[in-house]
């Protein structure tokens, strides 16, 4: 009987134990997993930051606070970053797109409303072709951005 009531004392304190190392590395590995930076589009049709750096496993939150749309394109070309394909809509007001980046190099994007790749997969600004053009003939600068990841710093 003495016996039995030892093995569960210790099976009861193994699990007080366990419970308490989870309890305290769970906020840890939240916050290594949840890093989490932002790129923000102003009514200026333009990411602001144009360039990021981050490091491989944090993510990055796009945020539209213009009143048109917008979209997140990558550039396949010059992506070594991952995230190949990317072609999502930024919807205006408020809209989110989120990208995880899980290791280094570099992931250049760009708005398909607000630019376009030429011969040279380089994003340009829109040409007469539907680009959006000043009072002066100017056609501006491409909507785009480049992120560089760096290695997880571990």
């Amino acid at each position: 009987m003495v016996h039995l009531q030892f093995f569960r004392s210790l099976r009861i304190g193994l699990l007080v134990l366990v419970l308490c190392f989870v309890g305290v590395a769970a906020p840890i590995w939240a916050a290594k997993s949840s890093h989490t930076r932002q790129v923000t589009v102003p009514p200026e049709d333009r990411f602001t930051s144009f360039a990021l750096t981050i490091r491989a496993g944090e993510s990055v939150r796009w945020v539209n606070t213009d009143e048109d749309d917008h979209t997140v394109v990558s550039d396949d070309a010059f992506n070594t970053a991952g995230n190949k394909g990317v072609n999502r809509l930024l919807p205006a007001d408020g809209g989110t797109v989120v990208l995880q980046f899980t290791h280094p190099g570099t992931f250049v994007y760009y708005c398909r409303f607000h630019a376009h790749l030429d011969s040279f997969n380089q994003p340009v600004a829109p040409g007469p072709e539907g680009g959006i053009q000043d009072a002066n003939g100017n056609f501006g600068t491409p909507m785009m951005g480049v992120i560089t990841v760096l290695p997880d710093d571990d």
